[in-house]
């Protein structure tokens, strides 16, 4: 799990008035926890999504490994290189992160793009494929990683990434990073686990591509979710 934050110093009641006023001039009473919806925890981890370490031309594969294998899958990252044409078709793995998952009978779900919407999904238990650009302003590239965690108190995401079994950015620095590339983030769901606060209509397209690629016993248990 991710670490519990510390205690809080004790303050009498005005003292901690004029703190919290002071501090939300400069950073809006930063300890407070980023608001989270109603139900969800305010922080988590899903520590059974297993870790492959690797490089940034390999990451597309060393993510969605990690996230067939978290649903039983037998595959490694090694399995799918040549199914995503590695690493020649490094950048071209939004669309082709899809198709393998497809070939395993996995809905591909995507997501809005805006971090409460990634978060809602990993508090339900759900990994999510993500990609964003790591680096500096003299250097970066495109990273795919697995969000596996969050703690609001913090204001930080965890990740499955390249060498780091648990790293972590702050929400700030994660969502720039995310938008620099897109805001692409997928869920590879099983065809009977249904997202959390699922699109109905998304779903339905979700679905309707899986049975294109030929999955259409999975297609049709994607529809029987939803009671069609």
């Amino acid at each position: 799990m991710l670490p519990t934050p510390s205690k809080p110093l004790r303050y009498g009641p005005r003292r901690l008035l004029t703190a919290c006023l002071v501090a939300a001039v400069l950073s809006g009473c930063a300890s407070a926890p980023a608001p989270a919806v109603k139900g969800e925890p305010q922080r988590t981890e899903i520590s059974s999504v297993p870790f492959y370490r690797g490089n940034a031309n390999h990451s597309g594969s060393m993510a969605l490994a990690a996230v067939l294998s978290q649903q039983g899958a037998p595959i490694t990252p090694g399995l799918l290189d040549k199914a995503l044409g590695l690493p020649e078709a490094a950048g071209s793995l939004d669309t082709g992160i899809p198709r393998v998952a497809r070939e395993y009978g996995r809905v591909v779900y995507p997501l809005d793009k805006h971090l409460d919407a990634l978060l809602s999904q990993v508090a339900a238990g759900y990994p999510v494929l993500v990609r964003y650009q790591e680096g500096s302003i003299w250097w970066s590239e495109p990273r795919y990683a697995v969000l596996i965690g969050y703690d609001r108190y913090k204001h930080r995401v965890l990740l499955r990434s390249g060498m780091h079994r648990r790293q972590l950015m702050s929400f700030d620095a994660f969502a720039s990073a995310w938008a620099k590339d897109g805001s692409w983030a997928v869920l590879v769901q099983s065809p009977r686990q249904l997202p959390a606060q699922v699109d109905r209509k998304r779903w339905l397209q979700a679905a309707d591509e899986l049975a294109r690629s030929g999955q259409e016993i999975a297609a049709k248990q994607a529809l029987n979710s939803l009671g069609q």
